[in-house]
């Protein structure tokens, strides 16, 4: 499959349209049948297939690598070649004004970008950290390569390449969904870079393909994500990612990535979410936990449900998924230098549902490993 012509004519075309969110309320959203509450804690592309169609609020239309959507911070572009292909990878880089000597990674998960981490970069900034937020390859505002073989293996050299460009070496690695798993990874190759570790509401700490969840080919991962629209994001969010809670706030992300899907590469950035759909799915870090030899905070939200592939499981094994109490409790006692931190109401992404009590409890875990260790 090719999507040379795509990408191309979208990187000539795109322009910044003016963003217009429209919110779609709490009662609007969980008012769909049952099909679409089910596929809403699988995946943003299972809740708009499955769901009873709503019209797609015909929001912000963006670029292939979200060109016309603004982040916190001022955004850099790391060029290196891998795989034989030129490739950019975008990040912000915040230096603090006061500086404690400490640096951290902000590491996204798959539905969320750099610039979700906008309230976590300002905490810890002002906390005296050193702030690197990077899109990985794929996502967001970095290259969408046509052939890529993607790998948590390779995010991760991607990722220490960008921050030996940067001279740093020592960082606290924070990885959320996703970024969890990659930060895993990180830890795993780099451990005497990789001062803390930080999970907050990882994924990957279950085998989903072991467990009975079917294998959903590249293709068929293909037609799901050409499927997504703001309407399938907003309900599965509202959800898995904050407990069936919704705000406006939380409006600007569902664009975000609806805008994607909206614009002119609308073929490339689903082709790419098809390809790391499937290294998710395929690598799983569950069984390596107990090789981690640095400080771990776990920071769990215990009202999430995610499991990738969860609707395409029967009902039996859909049951046995996504029950992160237990989750955050095994990884916890698998992980040598662990400290659990459990949000009792809180969902997949604490930091976006409570930031108050999310920030606070990841300073004091980050105050408690000495910046020299």
């Amino acid at each position: 499959m090719s999507f040379r012509r795509h990408s191309l004519l979208a990187l000539l075309s795109v322009c910044a349209w003016a963003a217009a969110s429209a919110v779609s309320s709490a009662s609007a959203a969980t008012s769909q049948n049952a099909a679409a509450a089910a596929a809403s804690e699988a995946s943003p592309a299972a809740a708009s297939a499955a769901a009873v169609p709503l019209a797609d609020s015909g929001g912000p239309a963006y670029g292939p690598e979200l060109q016309g959507f603004t982040y916190p911070a001022p955004v850099e572009r790391f060029e290196f070649t891998s795989q034989g292909v030129p490739l950019q990878m975008a990040y912000m880089d915040v230096e603090p004004a006061k500086p404690n000597g400490r640096t951290a990674v902000l590491l996204h998960g798959k539905n969320f970008c750099a610039a979700t981490w906008d309230a976590t970069i300002h905490r810890l900034s002002d906390a005296g950290y050193r702030v690197i937020a990077p899109d990985q390859i794929g996502f967001c505002k970095s290259s969408k390569p046509e052939h890529y073989q993607y790998s948590f293996q390779q995010l991760a050299r991607n990722t220490h390449a960008l921050l030996e460009s940067l001279g740093v070496s020592d960082v606290t690695m924070i990885g959320h969904s996703t970024g969890g798993m990659l930060a895993i990874r990180y830890a795993l190759m780099y451990p005497r870079e990789t001062q803390q570790l930080v999970l907050v509401n990882p994924i990957g700490l279950e085998d989903w393909k072991a467990k009975g969840v079917p294998s959903l080919s590249v293709d068929e991962w293909y037609e799901r994500e050409l499927k997504t629209s703001a309407d399938g994001i907003r309900r599965y969010e509202q959800a898995t990612y904050y407990a069936g809670q919704w705000r406006t706030n939380y409006e600007p992300w569902v664009q975000m990535l609806a805008g994607m899907y909206r614009g002119p590469g609308k073929q490339i950035v689903a082709w790419n979410s098809a390809l790391l759909y499937d290294m998710i799915y395929t690598q799983p870090v569950v069984y390596e936990l107990g090789q981690l030899s640095m400080p771990t905070l776990l920071l769990i939200g215990q009202k999430d449900t995610t499991a990738i592939g969860k609707d395409a499981a029967p009902p039996a094994v859909r049951a046995q998924l996504g029950h992160y109490p237990e989750l955050g409790k095994a990884a916890a006692k698998v992980i040598p230098h662990a400290t659990l931190v459990e949000f009792a109401e809180l969902g997949h992404a604490p930091q976006m549902q409570d930031p108050q009590a999310f920030h606070q409890a990841l300073l004091d875990g980050m105050a408690a490993v000495p910046a020299n260790r």
